[in-house]
């Protein structure tokens, strides 16, 4: 049925389905997060891996298969070895300092409320809570009565006990503010870090930091038993693909499809650690040369930020600056006001971030992302609205496969198209596939 503006039942139906079909995934992916986002990892981690034993398999062709995964494997494993050991002391020597941090902070905050007028005097408040003072008239002391000469009859004594007199009134006592009320309400006193930070108001900066580096090491965990697990199963791939796909042209478009994701993962993947490992270490210095203390931490936290796109660089910038405004001991050379030396840290880790990102970066990745700008605030958005964290640091590679394999699709192409850069996702298994229908169709 022809509807007006060109548009037929057909067209509508397909656009519900889509519509449909994107909510459930998404509710899908958000609710399967913990299993969904290190499944994930896992499978980026084994591309590096599979990548890395086919560099060493070009200039070596003889060598084993076996062989070059072993290599592969071991000089990964030996990485995220060194990498957990790298975190270890430099968490350790975060948490050295993590109560002198937190006090500072705490100074601060008071500071900062005190200057806004967000506090007030605890007598003052104290006194407006309770009210005026009121003189409070005993209720246990009778009532005088005045005196009489004589003694009563027992006709008049009589009379007097069958009167009816009221109940006797007594008062409340007065309200008193405990002191805890007086510290929390009363005196407005302003809120500790972990008040603003944390639900359990007990946890200090190193309890924080030692329950991140807990979860952490457990994620890691999880993510090498997914990897193993995938090698062990990698053999069986191609003969499953063969069993899925039985026409020869749809298997062959579907190696194309996968060998284009391939590509791009790993390419992404290499560029964007080697960035990130010259990011961190000019960063290092700099941080050491400043006299920034935990100078190691703050490096290993800009090393995982950097695969955050945009925001990681921005985010990377600031929070060092924010702890080099409460650090109170530093070199000599360095001005005595905090602010400015918050300010050259900032401006220390900021110039890294921009020389690299927009000059050696372009070069490096070459676009091979092809993503646009905007897509790439949505992705960031929308993945770790999915998956928090983890879909943060996957929302590029994640957002280039469905490109890609949106771009494969006739009645999707255009958004792919949308997605792109340069507006041309992709024409590998699209040209394969038009040949062969113009083949059939001849």
């Amino acid at each position: 049925m022809q509807q007006a503006g060109g548009m037929t039942n057909r067209t509508w139906m397909t656009a519900g389905v889509w519509i449909i079909a994107t909510v459930a995934i998404g509710m899908v992916l958000n609710q399967g997060a913990r299993i969904l986002a290190p499944f994930a990892m896992a499978i980026f981690v084994w591309l590096v891996m599979e990548g890395f034993a086919r560099a060493i398999r070009k200039p070596f062709p003889n060598i084993p298969n076996w062989l070059a995964h072993t290599f592969a494997i071991a000089v990964v494993a030996v990485s995220i070895i060194g990498f957990a050991s790298i975190m270890r002391g430099a968490i350790g020597e975060f948490t050295e300092r993590a109560g002198e941090y937190e006090s500072r902070i705490n100074s601060l905050i008071e500071q900062t409320y005190n200057m806004l007028g967000l506090t007030g005097d605890p007598a003052d408040v104290a006194a407006d809570a309770s009210g005026p003072p009121q003189a409070a008239t005993p209720a246990s002391e009778p009532a005088p009565t005045p005196p009489r000469e004589s003694p009563l009859t027992p006709g008049e004594a009589a009379a007097l006990a069958n009167v009816d007199t009221p109940p006797p009134v007594i008062e409340p006592a007065p309200v008193v503010a405990t002191d805890d009320a007086t510290r929390t309400v009363a005196t407005g006193k302003p809120p500790t870090i972990s008040d603003l930070f944390y639900s359990d108001t007990t946890i200090g900066l190193a309890q924080a930091a030692a329950n991140s580096v807990s979860g952490l090491v457990g994620d890691m965990v999880i993510i090498m038993i997914y990897v193993a697990f995938l090698f062990v199963t990698a053999n069986t791939f191609t003969r499953k693909f063969d069993r899925i796909f039985s026409r020869h042209e749809d298997r062959e478009r579907a190696r194309l499809i996968g060998a284009d994701v391939r590509r791009t993962m790993e390419q992404y993947l290499w560029v964007q650690t080697s960035l990130s490992i010259i990011n961190t270490s000019l960063t290092y210095v700099t941080l050491l040369a400043l006299g920034l203390h935990n100078a190691l931490f703050w490096a290993f936290v800009i090393f995982v930020l950097n695969y955050i796109p945009t925001i990681g660089s921005i985010i990377a910038g600031i929070l060092p600056a924010l702890f080099a405004f409460v650090q109170d001991d530093w070199p000599s050379y360095m001005p005595q006001d905090e602010l400015w030396c918050a300010a050259a840290v900032f401006f220390g880790v900021s110039i890294w971030q921009f020389l690299i990102g927009n000059f050696l970066g372009p070069r490096m990745t070459s676009n091979s992302l092809n993503l646009s700008a905007l897509v790439v605030l949505l992705s960031l958005a929308v993945w770790g609205a999915l998956w928090g964290l983890p879909g943060m640091f996957l929302s590029a590679p994640l957002t280039v496969l469905v490109m890609i394999v949106l771009a494969q699709i006739p009645g999707a192409r255009w958004i792919a198209v949308l997605m792109s850069a340069d507006g041309n996702p992709g024409e590998y298994a699209v040209k394969h596939d038009e040949a062969s229908d113009e083949v059939g169709d001849g």
